[in-house]
Formats: structure tokens, C-alpha cells, sequence
């Protein structure tokens, strides 16, 4: 079971979360910061709920934070949720600034806890998922497999092509949005397979004039233009034994394509001025984000060269339907970033965590990682939040725990948009958005709870903690 490690020097909360929570979670309980460390040290739980008010110093917070900071420096990832009272809140605030992930105002309601006890857990499983892919990968660089990383079944089928394909010397063409890592799972192919001594040359033939691409194509012959005063050989030439990678060969001019057609069917090209043939082995490894069928029924690509290239075809998910990958993509960029640039980086808060799950990704990966270096770089505190990411602004005033007080701030429906707001408190307003949420992903799943939850991103469990605490109880 998983380990939760309760520190409260009252016996009846001990009691209280050891009842409510012990079918959950195999739970550890203490007193006094000594004998939490102790236990912390032992076990190495995940998550722990801290209480700040510890003796000797129980009207105070020393003994809560000294312990907050002697477990975050043996083991930073842990995840601390901090109880404290209404009147602790600047001392919360404190304890989320050092690396808490957050707090919680008692009294205790055991359902609330029980949320951001999923939500800790499900994010400390991520992070350590991270770390061990992280090891692996650094200790057999060899894997072919360098930056591309992913849990989601589209992404182990990509995997599971990559590994079939990469020493089977066919054609190869990947199709997916801008920024879902084409050039990636292509260089990875090339790392697998039996050219992988050989180069991997890449060129966009979408970034590139048309009058101009031949030649960085196929290269030119001494006099062949103005300029061309010397023999240039091209990106074909160059990729000889190795991999060429035509990013964007949707955007290529129906001349090329013609002259690409005949290398890939006779393996010899022809310089531009030139009228010697010279035979290359190379690799072609394509990739477009077009509606590849589309451009040929309009005449803009040939179907005889997408046969040629497109032996075989791996297509790239986008980023946001690969569900939890979300998440533990920004994790590996978190680490990598706050090590490339000395940022002592922590997590995200849970209001940027709801962000990050309900965000569209148009950019996909590649807008992902931009968004975790802008945010290591701005970042004012360990622990990452919503407006560090771009998502919202930061208001004067407005600080790392403040922010997580907005635990579920995202993008409303359009029927929770609709609803009239005005004298609810903002826990009620909440409470009717995520009401509002549920019903419409049980309905659309047609009451396939595994579906519904995958709709939300939350896991089985707190799915149906959701659906407990707002009374609408499955058959």
C-alpha cells in the first residue's frame, strides 16, 4: 500500500485520519518532529500531512517548519500537505514557499482530504515513473529511444513501430501535428537501426524556396547559376550510409517531387547543371503535418510518391490526447531545465497542474517545453505555478500559496460559464463546476467510469470519490 506518514500532536486528529484513511493508505503517525523524521527516514513515505503546531512550540510554527525542511532536504519530491488552522495562514503561506505542496485549513473534511491526498499521490507516482525512465535512459544511451518519452497506449504503439521498423531499410513517413517530436522519433529510428554509424542529415522543405531547395537537395555543378562558383554537393549526398530526413515533404513543389520520385526509385540523382548520375544509398525518413490524402486529391502531392514514401507510416499523437504523458513531460522538462539553469525547482502547484491537464497544447510537445523553461527561468519559488506557465497573470501580491488556493482554477465549460455565480462563496461555485464536469463526462462516456475519468484526467479512485461526494452514485 502506499505510505502516508500523519505528523499532529492531537491524538483525536491521529485517530481521526488513521479511521478515515487506513483502508486507503498503510499510515504512520507522530507526535513531535523527532519521531517524524524518524519515521520519514524508515519508510520514505510519499506524501505526509504535517501539522505545524509541534512541541515543544505548539502555538507556534518553528517546530513544523524545521521539520518541513528537514525532509524536503532528504527527500525533495515528498509531497507535504500542510494543516493548519485559519488563523496559521501566513505560516502556510511560509511552508508552500519552502516546498510544501500544499496546505489545508482545518477543521478537516475528510472527503476534501482525501482529493488532495490523490491528487499527491498521483503526482509523486508520476515523478518517480520520471526518475526511473530518467536512469534508464542515462544508463543505456544506446536504447535509441534519447527524448522521447511517454506512457499512453499511442505513444507504446509508436514505440512498439519504431522498434520493428528501425532494421527493416524501407521508407519511412510520420505524420502528426507541428511540435509532436516527427524529427525526434525519426533521428530514434536511425539510432535503432542499421545505419545508425552513418549521418542523419535534416532539411524542411516547407523553410526553404522552392528555387532554392533543389539545390540544397540534390547540390549544384560549378556554373550552374549565378553564384554557383564551385561544385556543391547536397543534403542527399551528404546523408550517404546514413538517414535523410525530409521534414515537411508535403510542402514540397510538384517539380521536386518528380525528382525525388525517380531517386527513391533508381537511387541516383542528378546535380543541378549537372547530367551525371550518381548513385546514393541513403535512408528516406519523411514527415509532414498536412492532411496528406487531402493534398493528394487536390492535386498538390502525388500519389505515386506518397506510395514511395510511405511504405511505412507512423502517426504521432497530439499532445492533448495523450492523457497523463502531460504531466510526466513536464516533469522531465522541470528537472532538465532547473539543472541546465541552476533553478533549485521543485513541482507545480495544484492550480498549475489543473492547468496543464486542461490546456488545449495547439503547439503540442514542443510548446509544452517552451512553457517549463519560460517558467524555470521566472519562477520566484521551488514550487511552479499557473502564471510562471503564461496561463494567467500574476496579480501584485499574489504569491506561491496564494495560488494554490486556487485549487481547481481552469477553463470553464460553456454551461459552467453560463451559471450565475453571485453570492456563492468560491468553495460553492467550485463544487458546481466540478457537479457540472462529471455529469457531462458520464454522460458522454455513457457511464463508463474508466472513460470519464481518462475525460478529466484523474484516476479510477478519485473519480469515484468525486462521484461519492457529490451523491451521484453509480449502478
Amino acid at each position: 500500500m502506499k505510505k502516508l506518514l500523519i505528523v499532529d500532536d492531537s491524538p483525536e486528529i491521529r485517530k481521526q485520519l488513521k479511521w478515515g484513511l487506513g483502508k486507503d493508505y498503510r499510515i504512520f503517525l507522530a507526535a513531535s518532529v523527532d519521531e517524524a523524521l524518524k519515521l520519514f527516514k524508515q519508510h520514505s513515505p510519499s506524501v505526509v500531512t504535517l501539522d505545524l503546531g509541534l512541541p515543544p512550540d505548539i502555538d507556534g510554527a518553528s517546530e513544523g517548519l524545521r521539520c518541513l525542511q528537514e525532509m524536503l532536504q532528504q527527500r525533495p519530491a515528498t509531497k507535504i500537505i500542510v494543516l493548519s488552522g485559519n488563523e496559521d495562514h501566513a505560516n502556510a503561506l511560509a511552508a508552500v514557499s519552502m516546498g510544501a505542496y500544499d496546505y489545508y485549513h482545518k477543521p478537516i473534511n475528510l472527503d476534501e482530504l482525501k482529493i488532495i491526498l490523490s491528487r499527491a499521490f498521483h503526482l509523486a507516482g508520476l515523478e518517480e515513473e520520471n526518475q526511473r525512465l530518467q536512469i534508464s535512459a542515462s544508463q543505456d544511451q544506446s536504447n535509441g529511444y534519447s527524448g522521447i518519452f511517454g506512457q499512453c497506449p499511442q505513444m507504446q504503439q509508436v514505440f512498439a513501430m519504431i522498434k520493428k521498423v528501425a532494421s527493416i531499410d524501407v521508407p519511412i513517413l510520420i505524420l502528426g501535428e507541428s511540435g509532436t517530436g516527427k524529427e525526434v522519433v525519426a533521428r530514434a529510428i536511425h539510432n535503432r537501426g542499421i545505419r545508425k554509424d552513418g549521418n542523419v542529415i535534416a532539411i524542411n522543405c516547407g523553410a526553404i524556396p522552392e528555387n532554392l531547395l533543389e539545390s540544397e537537395l540534390f547540390g549544384h555543378e560549378k556554373g550552374a547559376f549565378t553564384g554557383a562558383q564551385n561544385r556543391v554537393q547536397g543534403k542527399v549526398e551528404y546523408a550517404e550510409g546514413g538517414t535523410l530526413f525530409l521534414d515537411e515533404i508535403g510542402e514540397m513543389a510538384p517539380l521536386l517531387q518528380v525528382k525525388l520520385l525517380r531517386f527513391l526509385q533508381e537511387k541516383v540523382i542528378q546535380r543541378v547543371g549537372g547530367r551525371d548520375d550518381i548513385p546514393v544509398d541513403t535512408r528516406i525518413v519523411a514527415a509532414t503535418n498536412i492532411d496528406i490524402q487531402d493534398s493528394i486529391k487536390t492535386g498538390k502531392f502525388r500519389e505515386d510518391l506518397y506510395y514511395r514514401i510511405g511504405v511505412i507510416t507512423i502517426e504521432l499523437p497530439p499532445l492533448r490526447e495523450r492523457g497523463e504523458d502531460i504531466e510526466l513531460l513536464a516533469n522531465i522538462f522541470l528537472r532538465r531545465f532547473g539543472q541546465e539553469f541552476g533553478q533549485k525547482v521543485r513541482g507545480y502547484s495544484t492550480a498549475a497542474i489543473s492547468w496543464l491537464r486542461a490546456y488545449d497544447w495547439p503547439g503540442n510537445v514542443r510548446e509544452l517545453e517552451n512553457k517549463v523553461k519560460r517558467a524555470v527561468v521566472m519562477a520566484e519559488t521551488p514550487i511552479i505555478e499557473a502564471y510562471d506557465l503564461g496561463f494567467e497573470e500574476k496579480h501584485p501580491g499574489t504569491d506561491a500559496a496564494e495560488s494554490v488556493e486556487s485549487l481547481n482554477s481552469r477553463p470553464m465549460s460553456a454551461s459552467a460559464s453560463a451559471l450565475d455565480f453571485s453570492g456563492m462563496t468560491l468553495k460553492e461555485a467550485r463544487r458546481q463546476v466540478e457537479n457540472i464536469l462529471l455529469k457531462q463526462a458520464l454522460e458522454r462516456a455513457q457511464g463508463n467510469i474508466m472513460k470519464a475519468a481518462e475525460e478529466l484526467s484523474v484516476s479510477r479512485p478519485t473519480f469515484y470519490d468525486l462521484l461519492k461526494k457529490h451523491g451521484l452514485h453509480q449502478g
